[in-house]
């Protein structure tokens, strides 16, 4: 076994950080109100399974995202864990006012690469989006905050189709412009294939750096993983991922959306990279929230972890 990771793994970074999603990208999709309690404990729980970087809320306006109006009462009661980093969705100057008062360490703003899917999502042209972030990327930046864009739709859109390579180019230029630390790589709907994520990782990497690049990956169509994998190959050392697989995809009827993050660690830690995190408690994080929110957990390899306890324990 040994031998076979050494040999297939002398191209794949050594370490990864995983930014976890969950509390704030997974949650938001959860049509009723999750207890303001049960989003605290979950990101403390993250916080001790060595998360370097947990996404932990989002300060928009509670009339368009209702889940996240508790964002401020989140980010004063968790119990903060000295290397991670906690983000949070910064929209506008209120949002990154939220941010700094709740004294987070990065603030996330979003475009699309797709005109369409910025039109539907955000009501205005990509142009007008990234204008509007210009004072929010300067204040970010003038109060000490780490800065990271996520582009949507780097691979298809719901409404476009295919979307070409130039488009994810001129996106990646803007928000390097803005001073972003670190741009996302997102596959929204998860139409992604890996030689797809290979040819745009490649693209991307010659305009931004490669360590500063992340993919954020859904697993719609089953690819998530093998599209990680092929990132990975290709030298993008952070990923996206959701605990408990939490959150749906709101184009696709039935499919499932953020890849599970107990997926992720075990395809990682199978190759011998590091992640730094405990899968164990990350299953056990996986298991508290979807027995919170009354929900199938969406990790395979929660699942199968949860059931092989479960049957050693009956067994003895």
């Amino acid at each position: 076994m040994n031998a076979i990771v050494a040999q297939g793994s002398h191209h794949l970074p050594k370490e990864v950080k995983i930014v976890e999603v969950g509390p704030r990208d997974g949650l938001q999709a959860e049509k009723t109100q999750v207890p303001t309690q049960t989003k605290i404990e979950l990101i403390d729980r993250l916080s001790k399974a060595g998360f370097r970087n947990v996404e932990a809320t989002s300060f928009v306006s509670p009339k368009w995202v209702p889940q996240m109006a508790d964002a401020a009462s989140v980010m004063s009661s968790i119990h903060r864990v000295d290397a991670t980093i906690y983000s949070v969705l910064t929209p506008n100057m209120r949002g990154l006012e939220g941010a700094i008062e709740g004294l987070a360490q990065e603030a996330v703003i979003f475009g699309a690469a797709s005109e369409a899917f910025s039109q539907r999502n955000i009501n205005c042209s990509i142009e007008e989006s990234v204008e509007r972030f210009l004072p929010v990327a300067r204040a970010a930046k003038a109060a000490g905050l780490r800065l990271r864009g996520s582009i949507s739709c780097c691979f298809g859109c719901p409404y476009q189709g295919e979307t070409p390579i130039a488009a994810v180019l001129d996106m990646i230029h803007r928000f390097a412009d803005l001073g972003c630390d670190e741009i996302d790589l997102a596959d929204t709907i998860g139409v992604a294939t890996a030689g797809h994520v290979s040819s745009v990782v490649e693209a991307a990497s010659k305009h931004f750096p490669i360590d500063r690049l992340s993919g954020h990956f859904h697993d719609t169509y089953g690819q998530a993983l093998s599209n990680i994998l092929a990132a990975l190959q290709s030298g993008v050392s952070i990923f996206h991922s959701s605990v408990a697989g939490l959150g749906g995809c709101p184009y696709a009827k039935g499919a499932t959306g953020n890849v599970a993050t107990e997926d992720v660690i075990y395809l990682l830690h199978g190759l011998g990279v590091k992640t730094g995190v405990d899968l164990a408690q990350v299953i056990d994080a996986g298991d508290f929230i979807s027995r919170a929110i009354g929900r199938d957990n969406g990790s395979k390899v929660g699942r199968a972890t949860l059931a092989r306890l479960e049957n050693s324990a009956c067994s003895i």
